[in-house]
């Protein structure tokens, strides 16, 4: 048996054993949306920030249409799709179009430029792609032509112009492209970066994303009385989890934010009554932020936010609550290989503030030591997990999928932490974010935590810059809300909160604007090279 079959049925197997089975709609997203239609056709099915919106019967109506288009090119079970739309209502009409073909769907972030487009193409062997044709001053009808000649195979273009009754095909010849072998059951793809720079292509079968979206649901009772927001990128994981699919899986609306803004975001929630939101950090903290006169409190309907994608500041959460008394504030750990922990509703403040949550139902999660043997509980160490969540595998990367796996089976997820007896995780920091400083590891989660709440820091990164001597020192790197802090004006904040001089940053970094992922991390790689190349 291959190293992709052994992993996968391992997997397969935690799934079937934990995944409760009461209570579940059968099949795929896609039934469950047929269901709900059946029962609904007129209620909204989906809206979004420019005022569009469908019903299920609409919906169903346009992603028929554009299915029985891709047929009409040829295209049909197996084949991959990618979908590089923005938070539009067209989104979920591809999507469905897609999988009522059992195609394939990829789908990307619509921020990914045209020669990283290309690059996934051929990674995953796509025969398709869906655009917008304009999007925030690109022009993606001729920039699919830059895609199709980087790609170099025949490839389809599908148009989608912003109007849900306008969108044009274009069609590029080329020789057929050559599929990476396929893991069975292959029912999604997503993408993720890697310590190479380039992407990882992670494949997810149907029962892996049910198994994260039921343990979210199942935790936070999600159900079709609220509508779901989601601001976060469709064509990330976070959006797709617990935007697309978490609303057709309980037939919530779903409300689209494609532009963020915070003021926009609470109106959009406060006028259409939303009942749960997962977004990263950066997304609450412009909500706190956010200057509000509403007559209720800031998110007065909405029952959780879920915040992860990178620690959340206790100093944060306390904020949260407090203008926000109606809603539970909880982090949410997760990556797009799998889910793995959140918080628990009548969790206290305190072990909301300063851990992850609990492990969801089904997963294993422990740390492990250098030498690859499972540490303690309550002992750092690298974190490793098993969930029913887990991604089948990274197409055309086999070697990496292979050595993210421990001897025992268990993925690494490149993050540190510390996990308790009671299943409660509290991340420390990252394998690839250590500071190294005269051979000392330094994890920056307690320095950013302490910086971040300054009255002057809107973003703050801690990373290593270049030194001769030591290797590395400590740098904030830090966009600031208005005037740039000075140096000594964080160091002395730094020492009011308590935090150890052996932390203290000893030199301060200045941008206008911090480099992110769509969905809102900050990309440190990038901050390094900049150092690098300033320092070097």
């Amino acid at each position: 048996m291959s190293t992709h079959a052994q992993i996968a049925t391992a997997g397969a197997v935690c799934a079937a054993a934990t995944v409760p089975a009461h209570d579940r709609p059968a099949g795929s997203a896609l039934a469950a949306f047929e269901r709900a239609h059946a029962i609904d056709p007129h209620r909204t099915a989906v809206l979004d920030d420019r005022g569009n919106s469908l019903t299920r019967a609409e919906l169903a109506a346009l992603s028929a249409e554009v299915a029985t288009e891709l047929q009409g090119r040829g295209l049909g079970a197996g084949d991959v799709v990618i979908l590089c739309m923005p938070n539009w209502t067209e989104w979920l009409v591809v999507y469905l179009a897609v999988l009522r073909l059992r195609m394939i769907p990829a789908t990307l972030p619509v921020t990914t430029d045209a020669k990283s487009i290309a690059y996934v193409a051929n990674l995953v062997g796509a025969k398709a792609i869906a655009l917008p044709v304009t999007h925030r001053g690109r022009d993606f009808r001729s920039e699919s032509s830059t895609v199709a000649r980087e790609f170099g195979h025949t490839l389809h273009v599908l148009l989608l112009d912003g109007d849900h009754a306008r969108r044009s095909w274009r069609s590029f010849d080329g020789p057929a492209v050559t599929a990476p072998a396929y893991p069975a059951d292959m029912a999604h793809i997503l993408f993720s970066s890697s310590t190479t720079g380039k992407s990882k292509a992670i494949a997810h079968s149907e029962a892996s994303l049910s198994a994260y979206n039921f343990g979210v649901i199942d935790r936070y009772q999600v159900t079709d009385s609220r509508p779901i927001f989601m601001p976060s990128p469709l064509g990330h994981s976070t959006g797709l989890w617990h935007g697309a699919r978490m609303s057709l899986l309980t037939g919530a609306t779903l409300v689209l934010q494609d532009r963020w803004k915070p003021r926009r975001a609470l109106e959009l929630i406060d006028s259409h009554g939303c009942g749960i939101t997962v977004a990263a950090t950066p997304f609450l903290k412009d909500l706190v932020d956010c200057e509000w006169d509403g007559p209720a409190p800031k998110l007065n309907t909405m029952r959780a936010f879920l915040c992860g994608g990178a620690p959340v500041p206790p100093e944060l959460i306390e904020r949260a609550r407090r203008q926000m008394p109606h809603t539970f504030i909880s982090s949410i750990w997760a990556m797009s290989e799998g889910g793995a922990t959140s918080s628990v509703p009548g969790d206290a403040a305190e072990l909301v503030s300063h851990t992850c949550g609990r492990v969801l139902p089904g997963v294993v999660l422990e740390t492990i030591a250098p030498d690859g043997s499972v540490n303690p509980r309550g002992t750092e160490g690298e974190l490793v997990m098993r969930t029913p969540s887990l991604f089948i595998g990274y197409l055309g990367q086999d070697d990496l999928y292979r050595e993210s796996f421990t001897a025992d089976g268990f993925f690494r997820t490149g993050d540190l932490g510390v996990v308790d007896d009671a299943g409660y995780l509290r991340l420390t920091g990252r394998l690839k974010d250590l500071i190294i400083r005269g051979g000392i590891n330094i994890s920056p989660v307690e320095i950013e935590y302490a910086l971040s709440d300054h009255d002057q820091v809107a973003k703050v990164a801690v990373v290593g810059r270049p030194d001769s001597r030591l290797g590395e020192r400590i740098c904030a790197v830090i966009q600031p809300r208005d005037t740039p802090p000075t140096f000594e004006e964080l160091v002395a904040w730094l020492e009011r909160r308590g935090v150890p001089r052996r932390l203290w940053p000893e030199s301060v970094h200045i941008v206008a604007e911090m480099p992110q992922t769509p969905a809102g991390k900050i990309r440190k790689a990038e901050l390094k090279q900049e150092l690098w190349r300033e320092w070097s």
